[in-house]
Formats: C-alpha cells, structure tokens, sequence
C-alpha cells in the first residue's frame, strides 16, 4: 500500500490490494490483475478512445437473459445500428461459457468412449482368435466328448465360459491398472479424480459381454463339429 508500481513506464500509485480468489472457472489467475481508472487505461495506456468490455450484474439469475437483451437494444442504439444490420459487438453470459465447457466436456468424453470402443473391438478380436486357436487344438477332445454322449449345447458352454474367463482376466488385470492411473494422474497434475462403483461394475460387465460375444462363434464352431470328423483330425 503507497508504494509506486509502473505499468508500461506509467507510475501508479497502490491505493488497495484485492482478496486472493485462485483460478476462476476458465482456468485465468483471478490474482493477476490491476485495477486502473479506466480513462487512463484508454488515453494512456492503450491510446484508445473506447471501452473493449464492460461488465454487468444482475440482481438475479433469473434476471440474466432480460438483462442481456436490453443491454443488446441500448448498445445498438448507442451504436446507430439499423434494423436488420449486424452488431458491432457481443455479449456473453456465464451460461455461455458454461455451455461452452460442457460441449469440450462432451467432445472429451466422446473422444474417450471412442478410444474405449477401439480397445474394446481389439480384444474382443483377440479374444475370438485365441478362441479358434482353441477350437483347433482341442478337436479331438471335442470329439471324444461328443462321442461320449455330450451335447451340443455342453460344448459350446465350454468355450464360451472359456471366453468369459478370458475376459474377466483382462477386466482383473484393467480395473486395477486404472484405478492406480487415475489416483497417478490427479496427484501428478493436481486433478480431483473420483472413481465410482459404478464405473468399475459396468467395467466388469462390459468384459462379460465383449466375452460372451466375441466367444460366440468360436464356440457354434465347436459346438458343430462332425464327432467322427472330429475324431480323425490330426
């Protein structure tokens, strides 16, 4: 306080410091700013004749889009923009750039369900070759199975229990890998991270699923094996 700062080789003097408030929700340093008679930031300063924002409160939420509208209608008329001409000028909301933030929310979270969809479909397919792999190795066996009174359906519960436990084995080893990626992340880069129940049981259903659909053909082929062709097979 009293003491001279200089902005662009303009002497100011302190007259009061403003409460540290952090980040504001755009991520900007809401403590890195000075306050200036706004004449003199326009004629001294920046050597210009007009205002580049100005900023309004509301008496209420409610009152925000009202408010908006007449600031609208008096800035036109200011501005002697005629009827059908386009503005000279914006005007934003927080509901805006609230809006704003959800859209790149919903893009990222596209964007990861994407990745999420790929890696999916790889294992899947991974899972469905290791399955036919299987398939093969094991003819005779399923013959002899078969010759010994089991059915169809028997065999292809085998294998597609194979391909769910195959599944539940990468959700195992994935949960908990991503579980200590995430808490790795926030305590990197200072992100509050929250990880549900929810997320982690849909994860392990999703490998249930991606098992029992990726192992089912797989398992039909098994199931439909000729037993005597399956017999002879070298």
């Amino acid at each position: 306080m009293g003491k001279t700062i200089r902005v662009r080789d303009i002497p100011f003097k302190v007259v009061g410091v403003l409460q540290l408030k952090g980040y504001s929700a755009t991520g900007s340093d809401q403590d890195d700013f000075i306050l200036i008679p706004y004449p003199t930031a326009q004629h001294k300063v920046k050597g210009i004749d007009w205002l580049d924002d100005v900023m309004c409160s509301a008496i209420s939420p409610e009152a925000v889009p009202p408010a908006q509208q007449q600031i609208t209608l008096l800035l036109r008329e200011r501005h002697h923009i005629l009827s059908g001409q386009m503005d000279d000028f914006n005007t934003r909301s927080p509901g805006d750039a609230m809006k704003v933030q959800e859209e790149a929310s919903r893009t990222f979270t596209l964007m990861l369900a994407s990745i999420a969809s790929v890696s999916l479909l790889v294992g899947g397919i991974g899972i469905m070759n290791i399955m036919l792999v299987s398939v093969t190795e094991w003819t005779r066996e399923i013959g002899v199975r078969m010759a010994v009174g089991a059915s169809e359906r028997d065999v292809q519960m085998q294998f597609l229990t194979e391909a769910v436990v195959l599944s539940l084995l990468g959700g195992a080893i994935g949960v908990p890998v991503g579980i200590v990626s995430s808490v790795s992340i926030a305590s990197i880069l200072g992100w509050p991270t929250t990880i549900s129940a929810t997320a982690v049981i849909a994860a392990v259903l999703f490998s249930i699923a991606v098992g029992i659909f990726f192992g089912y053909y797989p398992a039909q082929k098994a199931a439909r094996l000729d037993p005597i062709e399956a017999l002879r097979y070298e």
